[in-house]
């Protein structure tokens, strides 16, 4: 018998990184959210899917009152913000937003959350979530893998949860938006994105988890160098393009067809093959 939607996105697992860090795992093993518990408040780190039940899974887990904030506005990351009455978010969802709000783009009708209406607070380079004896620094991401990341820094805990724009077997650099109106342009993904590395890079003394929401985590800060060397193998056209996407996810997207593989020691991106050549 077929697992039903609810089944494949709305079943959580859950272990802890520390005693006050939850690892929550769905999507069969294969993405992950954070819950960060301070004194006084706890932080969840993206919402999955909108399937409606992950506020009171969290709610077993703390008794601290949920602050909410996303790594990204992408509907696997972002649509059960209507769980909540407030998610702190990258300004830049709003070039975003038609990837988790357009009809279509979430196997769950978000419209019905009981706060589809949340309020949206942008946040940005400098600013912190205080949860009692416990800051989380929150940096900007230049746009790579979307227009609306942002990294979060836990010095106390030695954490860094850095979303989809830095992961072990792939990052996916290609416009995923559904903006008509951006100008997607490789060379300056490329640019922003060994920008972004080299910046978390610079702040490796200050971690010892690097805790992304794909394929495994946590992950060794050693991806951080085998990336920054990627791209520049790519510059200096040391790397030929792999026509096997070997991702069955991505295989099934529209642009399929004109995405290939880049590999380099640990890590791969998966980008468009043409602006690549």
């Amino acid at each position: 018998m077929e697992p039903s939607l609810e089944e494949i996105f709305g079943s959580y697992m859950s272990w802890k990184l520390d005693d006050q860090t939850w690892i929550i795992n769905f999507m069969n093993g294969t993405e992950n959210m954070y819950l960060l518990e301070g004194d006084e408040k706890a932080l969840l780190i993206d919402t999955g899917y909108g399937v409606g039940n992950l506020r009171a899974y969290v709610e077993k887990l703390t008794d601290k009152p949920i602050v909410v904030a996303n790594t990204h506005y992408h509907p696997d990351h972002a649509a059960g913000n209507g769980e909540f009455e407030q998610v702190y978010m990258s300004k830049g969802a709003e070039l975003d937003k038609a990837s988790v709000e357009n009809p279509g783009m979430v196997p769950f009708d978000i419209t019905k959350l009981p706060h589809a209406d949340y309020k949206k607070v942008y946040v940005g380079d400098g600013d912190t979530i205080e949860l009692g004896n416990r800051t989380i620094e929150i940096l900007d991401v230049k746009p790579a893998h979307c227009n609306s990341s942002l990294f979060f820094l836990d010095r106390s805990h030695r954490m860094f949860f850095c979303g989809d724009d830095m992961e072990a077997a792939q990052v996916n650099l290609f416009d995923n938006s559904h903006n008509p109106y951006i100008n997607y342009d490789l060379k300056t993904i490329l640019d922003n994105f060994l920008e972004n590395t080299e910046r978390i890079l610079s702040l490796s003394n200050e971690f010892d988890y690097l805790l992304p929401n794909h394929n495994g985590t946590p992950i060794a800060k050693s991806y951080l160098n085998d990336y920054i060397d990627l791209i520049h193998a790519i510059y200096n056209k040391e790397v030929e393009p792999d026509e096997k996407l070997n991702h069955r996810y991505i295989e099934m997207d529209p642009q399929a067809s004109k995405l290939c593989r880049v590999r380099g020691k640990n890590g791969s991106i998966i980008t468009y093959r043409e602006q690549l050549r």
